[in-house]
């Protein structure tokens, strides 16, 4: 059969909607200067699907800097990979606040977050070892499990005992030269619950495993100075392998690990999407630079995002929706129905309420599900919370009618 037949006949689980829906419902044009107010179809819009938390990416003073930075390198320099002709001072200050900030001895910058943390995973683990993952894992993890030569095991979301039968089960096959790391997540993106760092780092007093965090949400936004869920949770210390992105808080490509320096030493040599990719562009990296400082100098942006954060959760709890245990400012709200439930309420906030968000259903979530994410931005006004209360009230009758007739039909 030929290959390209063949595609036509299995388009894949979001193929219709990036066919029908094109546009709309996936690839949507956002428009405009980033911030929770964006232009979507020419509409003025309030936003809740940009991942800037911190508000930082339309900072005056990160668009001069970014302005200065592309002026003085371009967007060129340093041409090459890293391990051969892209490394820079920038490069190196960078890792070394990197690691500073997360409180780890070292750091090693990755061009992208979701090749980063796959290569770092095939580079840890080889055919001797166990991997040991959460069912719940963002898709970048369980491409890196893909790649990896490790045999692999799944436990069930934040479940300590399944966990430690996996452990268990993987320390009675071990032998002389085998290893196990386990994967988990610091907060996981479409619940906004945190992983049970603090459990799982405890169960080290009974099984030899390494503890890997991918912490793309935490970092930057939790903790008392913003160094992720291990220093919101209290377990900092135990995290043995330490990822984290600038996609989110930092509003910008790139990413790091950060470990012992014998790991970090390691990594340089075995990151295979570092090693055979083009290093950061310059004014990338001196941005991140400056993102970073500001966002350690202003502790007052992260009070912000939370006190956003909590007037949303009370505010839609308030109006009788299921909205989700989240311990990060993800805010997902759940209810029951199909697929067109999701693209209706989507539609009708964007066209008649002017709010941009962003909903979910099977093969995303399972069968009968919606799922709304939220994202908070500490640039959030009151007004703006207020205007998607409200819109919110307005849709009752839409996002209720399934779940009323589901019960009638019991």
């Amino acid at each position: 059969m030929d290959l390209f037949d063949k595609l036509e006949s299995r388009p894949g689980p979001l193929g219709e909607f990036t066919s029908d829906g094109y546009g709309y419902y996936t690839f949507p044009k956002l428009e405009g200067p980033i911030g929770p107010e964006m232009k979507f179809n020419g509409n003025d819009v309030v936003v809740w699907s940009v991942n800037d938390y911190l508000s930082v990416g339309n900072h005056p003073h990160i668009r001069e800097v970014d302005k200065n930075a592309a002026e003085k390198y371009g967007l060129s320099a340093p041409m090459g990979a890293r391990l051969m002709t892209g490394n820079s001072d920038e490069h190196e200050a960078l890792e070394r606040e990197l690691a500073d900030f997360v409180h780890k001895p070292e750091a090693l910058l990755l061009n992208y977050g979701y090749q980063g943390i796959m290569s770092v995973i095939h580079a840890l683990v080889d055919r001797n070892d166990f991997l040991i993952y959460d069912e719940l894992s963002h898709a970048c993890i369980v491409d890196g499990k893909q790649l990896a030569m490790a045999e692999k095991s799944v436990f069930k979301h934040n479940n300590l005992e399944s966990l430690e039968k996996q452990l268990k089960r993987a320390s009675g096959k071990m032998k002389p030269n085998s290893s196990i790391l386990v994967v988990t997540e610091g907060v996981f993106g479409m619940t906004g619950d945190l992983g049970k760092l603090k459990e799982i780092i405890a169960l080290k007093e009974k099984y030899p495993f390494r503890l890997l965090v991918d912490d793309a949400h935490g970092f930057g936004t939790l903790g008392e100075d913003g160094s992720g869920a291990g220093t919101q949770l209290g377990c900092h210390e135990g995290i043995d392998i330490y990822f984290g992105t600038f996609a989110k808080a930092v509003a910008l490509i790139g990413a790091f690990v950060a470990a012992e320096p014998r790991v970090i030493e390691f990594l340089k040599a075995n990151t295979r999407s570092q090693i055979f990719a083009k290093s950061l562009p310059m004014p990338i990296v001196v941005s991140a630079r400056e993102r970073i400082k500001l966002i350690r100098q202003n502790p007052q942006w992260r009070d912000q995002l939370w006190e956003n954060t909590r007037k949303l959760r009370t505010g839609l709890i308030d109006l009788g929706y299921n909205v989700l245990p989240s311990e990060s400012p993800v805010t997902p709200v759940l209810t029951e129905g199909s697929t067109e439930l999701a693209q209706t309420i989507m539609r009708e906030m964007r066209e008649e309420h002017g709010i941009f968000v962003s909903g979910v259903a099977y093969p995303v979530v399972p069968k009968g599900v919606v799922l709304l994410r939220l994202i908070p931005m500490a640039g959030h006004t009151d007004e703006h919370i207020q205007k998607t209360l409200n819109a919110f009230e307005a849709i009752k009758p839409i996002v209720f009618k399934e779940v009323d007739e589901a019960v009638t039909a019991e």
